[in-house]
């Protein structure tokens, strides 16, 4: 059974929030790096960066991070070189954080340069860590079981977040 916890319209108010919780803790920035993790976190980066780009004068880098999350210990990726992003700040972007695995991983890849800053966003923080991650933006949080799942779909733009 399938239950909306969040729809198209309250989504993109959550991407909004986050987006000037973005700018509040970086505007002393001018160059910021969105590092969506690839999926749904790369779209929900993306509609970040384009909130930002309305309210923000950063110069906005998009990122889209590959992480295996079956096997994280597979080398990770990203569209743009590390290099590039040294001393930057960096957000990284994903749609939920259940155990936080995925994050951690994707922070570990960042480490093997040195930045400004290093910050994580999610829409929707589970409350299931194992690991010692945490978001530092998040659009909800939402206490589970830990047989719950929780989908982010996306057609045509369009977002919702189900309970399952």
């Amino acid at each position: 059974m399938k239950n909306t916890i969040l729809n198209n319209e309250q989504i993109q108010q959550k991407i909004k929030r986050i987006a000037y919780q973005i700018y509040e803790s970086n505007s002393t920035e001018s160059k910021l790096v969105i590092a969506g993790i690839a999926g749904n976190g790369f779209q929900l980066a993306l509609k970040i960066k384009e909130t930002l780009e309305n309210i923000s004068p950063f110069e906005l880098i998009l990122c889209e991070v590959k992480i295996d999350k079956k096997n994280p210990l597979n080398p990770i990726t990203t569209s743009i070189p590390l290099t590039s992003m040294q001393h930057l700040s960096v957000v990284l972007v994903d749609d939920v954080l259940s155990t936080g695995k995925t994050l951690i991983y994707g922070v570990a890849h960042f480490l093997q340069i040195p930045l400004k800053q290093f910050k994580t966003a999610v829409l929707i923080n589970r409350n299931h860590k194992k690991y010692p991650v945490k978001a530092d933006f998040k659009g909800l949080s939402l206490s589970t079981t830990s047989q719950e799942h929780i989908s982010i779909e996306i057609e045509n733009q369009v977002f919702t977040a189900y309970l399952m």
